[in-house]
């Protein structure tokens, strides 16, 4: 099956959220603006309407990095202030597609906070399917060199 990408999108979104620190609805939002390259706060505002309620989530991934200003506004001119994904957000998001085609999961302590040695519950049971989803890429890498 070639196009078999979400197979292990739970294993790599539970990833992405535990080493950046994301919540579900915050990486949804920057995955959405992804394709927006440019975009404004009422455009954030109209995708939020179908995620969970958090009226702070715009400053949050702003202060944190995720978005930046592209263009400031001008208050007298009625022009709004223009914003895009930061380059880091870009990095993670490119990161997220290589893992959906294949690229494997880090399991170092140092790559992958699930494997530290304090990981949680939930941690340790997810990192164990990387460790699978990580054998399985190997395999058809493998079968794919003959």
């Amino acid at each position: 099956m070639d196009s078999d990408y979400l197979k292990y999108w739970k294993v790599v979104r539970y990833f992405i959220k535990s080493k950046y620190g994301l919540t579900t609805s915050d990486l949804d939002m920057l995955l959405f603006l992804y394709s927006e390259k440019y975009f404004d706060k009422g455009q954030f505002e109209e995708y939020q309407k179908i995620m969970s309620w958090d009226k702070n989530r715009f400053e949050k991934l702003r202060q944190d990095g995720w978005i930046e200003i592209f263009r400031k506004g001008i208050t007298r001119r009625k022009i709004r202030t223009v914003y895009s994904l930061s380059y880091k957000t870009k990095r993670v998001i490119k990161s997220i597609y290589d893992k959906l085609e294949g690229k494997e999961i880090p399991t170092s302590p140092t790559s992958n906070p699930m494997f530290m040695k304090n990981a949680s519950f939930s941690d340790k049971t997810h990192r164990n399917m990387i460790i699978e989803m990580n054998k399985a890429i190997k395999q058809r890498q493998h079968r794919s060199e003959k």
